[in-house]
């Protein structure tokens, strides 16, 4: 067992307040640590942990277990874990569109889907231009119900976290409008498309370039005054040994990012200011794949790391569409 692996294993919550595992970096981050406040975990024995998402209407998490097929959910009030769908189709991330129904990536389908209330599966989209998507990987639902995602080649370079194949398209960032079904790119050229959100005020969009040369970068782009296209494809923050995957942004602009892998020093969850720069680290046992907001007041930071999900309680909220 590696020491990272073995770590994990032995893995204890903090006896006393504050959590040793919570750092601020820069004295911005004081305002959103809660001091009483520690990392638990909810659970593990997943193989792969990503995609989380928050139904506050039946106060439970939902997280993908990507190369065990399935989706699990964990259970606020009695902590029960069970499987909400298997097989998952490999799914990765997950969101909530605005009418509250879970969309879904999933690299077995090389599809977008949308879970209906009755618990029925709609296909948003498996194709461009006559194309096979590539394994979509990532996706937020904007408040003019547009659905943007990543579709990077992941689920296609084996069969573990999704099927072999050879990729049809170009690893594009995509825009989905559905009210017409049309599906327009909006970003070309990104080396590993993966995370991405808006901003609070949806001006600007950020994206991982997770394949990015000679660093994984974060990306930030404007958004048009009509909501459909982005401009001034820019660098916001170059990750250095950072492997920065999946995040979400909170009411003030900060970005929660899943962070780790390589050095287990840099395992966990790292916030960036509005400004770029880096202002607190949540260390964790192992990778932090990405995270989400969730709780009644939307101020639980629920993390999926690799084999395990964890919660810290923290003062402020996520925004919206994540």
């Amino acid at each position: 067992m590696s020491d990272a692996a073995s770590h994990s294993a032995g893995w204890r919550p903090a006896t006393s307040y504050p959590d040793p595992a919570i750092r601020a970096l820069d004295p911005r981050f004081e305002k959103y640590w809660l001091k009483l406040s520690a990392v638990e975990r909810l659970t593990t024995g997943l193989r792969w942990a990503e995609g989380p998402v928050w139904f506050g209407d039946g106060r439970y998490l939902l997280c993908s277990d990507i190369p065990n097929q399935r989706i699990i959910k964990w259970e606020e009030e009695t902590g029960t874990v069970s499987i909400f769908r298997k097989p998952s189709n490999f799914a990765n991330g997950n969101t909530r569109d605005r009418q509250g129904r879970l969309v879904t990536c999933e690299h077995g389908g090389r599809r977008v889907t949308r879970t209906e209330y009755d618990g029925s599966i709609t296909v948003l989209i498996d194709s461009f231009d006559g194309k096979r998507l590539n394994s979509p990987n990532d996706v937020v639902v904007k408040s003019d119900g547009s659905i943007w995602f990543t579709d990077p080649v992941f689920g296609l370079l084996g069969n573990y976290e999704g099927y072999k194949a050879e990729p049809e398209i170009d690893a594009n960032v995509y825009r989905l409008d559905t009210a017409t079904g049309k599906a327009t790119i909006v970003a070309e050229g990104v080396l590993g498309p993966n995370g991405l959100a808006f901003s609070p005020d949806e001006k600007i969009l950020y994206i991982i370039e997770s394949r990015g040369v000679p660093n994984r970068k974060i990306l930030a782009y404007d958004v048009s005054p009509s909501g459909d296209e982005l401009s001034n494809k820019r660098v916001f923050v170059d990750a250095g040994p950072g492997t920065p995957d999946g995040f979400r942004i909170d009411i003030d602009g900060n970005l929660w990012c899943g962070w780790g892998m390589g050095d287990p020093e840099l395992d966990g969850v790292v916030v960036f200011a509005p400004d770029g720069v880096m202002i607190g680290r949540i260390a964790l046992p192992e990778r932090c794949a990405n995270l989400c907001f969730g709780g009644l007041k939307r101020n639980r930071l629920f993390m999926a790391a690799s084999q395990s999900i964890y919660a810290l309680y923290v003062n402020t909220q996520g925004a919206p569409g994540g």
